[in-house]
């Protein structure tokens, strides 16, 4: 038993080519170790809370309204992402270009996916203002629901998945060119895969809950709740019918 864990370890331990020997250079493993957990970990956390936690799970929503938590997460964990992914620049910026063809697509899709990430942000000072019933200005970009604000939400949800698949590939075609232990491509793609298993069950769920209704409520008098809401898979409910799903859903649990 001994020697066959001994095998595994061994196994896990060697770089993807099997080679025995590898060595990368303090600034590529570090620019490695960085792109990995802004746009291996935070970016996509960051889609899973402001796709499902608008309205968290002990919210006594529609009483409660326009819970901040979820905003606050993504906001902090988008923005955490962007500057370590400016680290993560300045450490190989100096470097000669990939030497292969695969490392030269990791650069592309890199600059790619550095380039999405800094568009998201700056698209998020053109989000226009919020108003509301709450704002003593009542009239708003997300309150009426204005070209603005439509044209924000399409392109803000538009870029953000295709940041995340872009990412996704990215990372993985980063731990072929540096030839990264292979315990380190287990642990990512079984990291990503939890993920994904966490997408789909709060999707199935129903947790994937209109931003519109989750700050002002399901009444129809609010402008925005007359329209389609913006995106795919997002659900709207009545008061009734929110109870009636999230009892269904625990007892089921």
């Amino acid at each position: 038993m001994n020697l066959l864990q001994n095998d595994w370890l061994t196994w896990l331990l060697l770089p993807l080519s099997g080679n025995a020997h590898h060595e990368l250079s303090f600034w590529a493993s570090w620019h490695g170790r960085i792109m990995v957990l802004c746009w291996g970990v935070l970016l996509p956390l960051g889609v899973l809370i402001a796709r499902f936690f608008k309205v968290m799970p002990s919210q006594n929503w529609p009483t409660v309204l326009d819970n901040k938590a979820w905003w606050t997460a993504h906001l902090h964990g988008q923005g955490a992402a962007i500057v370590l992914a400016a680290v993560g620049v300045a450490l190989i910026w100096n470097t000669a270009g990939g030497a292969t063809p695969l490392a030269r697509w990791h650069g592309y899709t890199g600059w790619a996916v550095t380039a999405l990430g800094i568009a998201q942000a700056l698209a998020g000072f053109a989000r226009g203002s919020k108003g509301g019933p709450q704002d003593a200005r009542v009239r708003g970009d997300h309150y009426d629901m204005t070209p603005r604000r439509n044209t924000f939400e399409k392109t803000h949800k538009s870029l953000g998945y295709a940041a995340l698949l872009l990412a996704l590939v990215t990372v993985f075609m980063g731990l072929v060119v540096a030839d990264a232990p292979r315990w380190m491509l287990l642990a990512i793609s079984l990291w990503w895969l939890s993920l994904i298993a966490a997408f789909a069950w709060l999707q199935k769920q129903g947790r994937c809950i209109d931003t519109y209704q989750a700050i002002w409520g399901p009444d129809t008098s609010h402008p925005g709740n007359r329209i389609a809401p913006i995106g795919w898979g997002i659900r709207r409910y009545t008061a009734a019918s929110f109870a009636k799903q999230f009892k269904k859903t625990k007892e089921t649990t």
